[in-house]
């Protein structure tokens, strides 16, 4: 399947691995490029730009294909050092940069002259025409049902990526809800060129986390993610669980009067103690709805093919036949 997000990227798949937090490492995104798609480490999972340098090198070693790294722009009192950050992909000689989180147009020309494709996500049209505007390759559509931060609009995939497709001219993926062959044939028939899957890749085999994390997954239902943060304007979507529900009804009491240090035993310093340790009810992680749409946990070379397969079976069998279905009856003789 070619598409110009697999001519961009040089990929045999129109597949990304999302960015995400303990779990974007040279494990999971090497598995990923080796299966076609393009894998992403998460940089600030790093504690530092050497620790970034090491796990591309670590990447490096497992794969011959394009990999990225996911670099995410927070607001902070004591930022992280991005420069540095910045520094070890392009010495690293990655050429491709996921950016999230706020505008990247500070790192561009840096970026850009070391031959770098920035991909960066969005979750709305606004800023997506934005990035489009300082020079982003391609763009990362987020709607609402995603894992992680949906931003304050609510507008769910099926309404936000044909409006990014009457917008837009660079190429751009769907990201949240994405799990599947369905999720990819979908979304390139409303307009993107490739997906996104996030969620769905934690399931996985080589996804570096502990077993209880993807045993959560498996067995959550589209019914089992929370919206917390919602007060503070920093919607995150997440997997409920005994520390988002202590975390919500702290939201409720406090009410506009909440602050983050209100909520920060449910959600700083949460990751480590879940994707590492397994400890399923400390807080809030990022986990989309698509977990409903997760039944097994395969090899991330049996999943990517899986799609692809079934992808081609939707387009070939089922939708031209649907086609030929209406032709044939069209074709038949009045009263036949």
């Amino acid at each position: 399947m070619r598409t110009r997000i697999t001519e961009l990227f040089g990929i045999e798949h129109p597949i990304i691995q999302g960015g995400m937090h303990y779990v974007g490492l040279a494990e999971l995104a090497s598995a990923v490029s080796n299966a076609g798609g393009l894998g992403l480490i998460t940089a600030l999972t790093q504690p530092s730009p050497d620790h970034l340098a090491a796990e591309i090198k670590k990447c490096r070693g497992m794969t011959d294909r394009p990999f990225g790294v996911n670099l995410t722009f927070l607001p902070s009192v004591t930022p992280p050092d991005y420069p540095g950050y910045v520094k070890a992909i392009v010495d690293g000689g990655v050429k491709v940069v996921e950016t999230a989180g706020n505008n990247p147009q500070k790192w561009m020309p840096g970026l850009k002259e070391a031959g770098i494709k920035v991909i960066h996500k969005c979750t709305s049209v606004r800023h997506a025409l934005k990035a489009e505007g300082i020079g982003v390759d391609a763009l990362s559509i987020d709607g609402f049902e995603c894992g992680g931060h949906p931003g304050e609009d609510d507008v769910p995939n099926f309404i936000l990526l044909p409006r990014a497709a009457e917008e837009l001219k660079v190429p751009f993926v769907a990201s949240g809800g994405m799990a599947d062959a369905r999720s990819l044939v979908g979304a390139l028939s409303m307009g993107a060129e490739g997906m996104n899957m996030g969620t769905r890749f934690i399931a996985t085999q080589e996804a570096p986390v502990h077993p209880n994390v993807k045993a959560a997954i498996v067995a959550a239902s589209e019914l089992d993610t929370r919206l917390i943060m919602r007060p503070l304007r920093n919607t995150e979507r997440v997997l409920n669980n005994v520390g988002v529900e202590t975390l919500l009804a702290k939201e409720k009491e406090l009410g506009a009067a909440i602050t983050f240090a209100d909520i920060a035993p449910e959600v700083a310093g949460v990751y480590p103690r879940i994707m590492r340790n397994g400890e399923m009810d400390a807080g809030g992680w990022s986990c989309g709805m698509v977990a409903g749409l997760i039944h097994d946990v395969p090899t991330v070379k049996q999943l990517i093919d899986r799609i692809m397969a079934e992808a081609e079976q939707i387009i070939r069998q089922r939708l031209v036949g649907f086609l030929d279905e209406a032709h044939a009856k069209a074709s038949q003789p009045v009263g036949a």
